[in-house]
């Protein structure tokens, strides 16, 4: 039992600590994704561990043992932003308000899914102005069609390599972009769009590559794309939106550098995590799919969905436009910004 102990030890400690590493090869990326999973395995581990007793500890138990213990507490640091104890960094809109309003939403489809009814219902009653399904084929195109109706203003960019996407707007949209920032077969879509109330609204939606050996070996396109679209949003400095199936957790250093670089806010941080992925795994989940704002933006509301047939759970959130509001976004140093500018050469 003890030698059982100490190797599930040492295991868990060395995946705590492989995502400190700054590596882009998918084998340290990787480790980024299950941090609530770790600190359970954590917590579990010291359970029997105590369960044991101390009688029988030699010094490498007792090392192990503190190990485990200091790896619980970093773990529970760096959940602690995506608490509801975490102060919220996007504030609520609140009641009674009565500023020009936003409400968008973003569903992974998975492209293999031919489970159609199930997204078309769920689009119908969330009835959300601004609607991005990404990993769409021309099948997906066909059967979500129907929403040139209801959402007249569309980008439609169907491919069939997993990477398509099906931009529908409620708003009208006064320009847009489709742009391939780092792969020719990886597109993302800039778009302006006009409230009800006159006010404009940037949009990038985007679906890097994953860190995964099927996929793509390293993170680093992945991150040169996110971090490009975070210094295109700096530049803008005006009501942005970045949405999509990001491929990366809302805790890595990647996305804290997105949101340093281009001071864009997350509105899962002080709420929760809002688990987007694996819809069918619940015991392998975390937030893939993104949506962050610019610090005009209160939140209204914030939902998972249930399931439609994809890997992904759909996310929505509606929001108001309330420039004067007491958002605090975070500041990238020099030292930050200059890594952030070596990423996005590396990926190019």
């Amino acid at each position: 039992m003890k030698t059982v102990l100490e190797i599930l030890s040492v295991l868990i400690l060395i995946a705590g600590l492989i995502p400190i590493i700054k590596n882009d090869h998918w084998i340290f990326r990787v480790f980024d994704y299950p941090r609530f999973q770790k600190l359970f395995v954590c917590l579990i581990i010291l359970v029997l561990w105590l369960f044991l007793g101390f009688s029988d500890f030699g010094k490498l138990d007792y090392i192990l043992f503190i190990g485990v213990v200091m790896m619980a507490i970093f773990q529970m640091y760096q959940i602690y932003p995506f608490t509801i104890f975490s102060p919220k960094m996007v504030k609520d809109t609140g009641s009674g308000s009565d500023f020009p309003t936003i409400s968008v939403m973003v569903i992974n489809v998975y492209q293999y899914n031919k489970d159609y009814q199930k997204a078309l219902k769920l689009i119908q009653r969330e009835d959300p102005d601004i609607l991005l399904l990404a990993e769409t084929d021309l099948n997906w195109a066909k059967e979500m069609s129907e929403f040139k109706n209801s959402h007249p203003h569309f980008v439609e960019i169907p491919q069939e390599n997993t990477y398509g996407m099906l931009f529908y707007s409620k708003l009208p949209i006064l320009e847009y972009e489709v742009q391939h920032l780092i792969d020719q077969e990886i597109p993302s879509i800039e778009a302006l769009v006009k409230l009800q109330s006159g006010d404009n609204v940037k949009i990038f939606a985007i679906h890097p590559t994953p860190p995964v050996p099927s996929e793509n070996p390293t993170s680093t396109e992945r991150d040169a794309e996110i971090l490009l679209v975070g210094k295109k949003v700096k530049h803008y400095d005006k009501p942005t939106l970045v949405m999509g199936d990001l491929n990366d957790v809302g805790w890595s250093y990647t996305s804290e550098l997105f949101l340093k670089i281009s001071g864009l806010l997350d509105p899962r941080r002080g709420r929760g995590m809002f688990n987007t992925f694996h819809a069918k795994y619940f015991f392998l989940r975390w937030p893939l799919d993104h949506i962050f704002v610019s610090k005009h933006f209160t939140l209204d509301n914030l939902k998972i969905h249930h399931n439609i047939g994809s890997d992904h759970f759909p996310i929505s959130a509606g929001f108001s436009l309330k420039p004067m509001n007491d958002n605090e976004n975070f500041e990238a140093e020099e030292e930050e910004k200059e890594e952030a500018d070596q990423k996005i050469a590396n990926g190019k």
